[in-house]
């Protein structure tokens, strides 16, 4: 069975432990177009809109 040989530091112990390696949450912005929350350098799925352009036509 495998037991430890040492004792594992505090500091070592918090550095695994700590939240460097945790996701962050997505960044979310408002559709210049429609106010609706998007997804940065994406095509606003409410109204097709992309940097100030129609990409995609939707039904009104």
């Amino acid at each position: 069975m495998a037991v430890p040989k040492r004792k594992v530091s505090k500091a070592r112990r918090d550095k695994r432990r700590s939240s460097v390696w945790k996701l962050e949450a997505p960044a979310i912005i408002r559709c210049p177009q429609c106010n609706e929350f998007k997804l940065p350098h994406r095509v606003c799925k409410a109204c097709g809109y992309y940097n100030g352009r129609e990409v995609i036509k939707k039904e009104a």
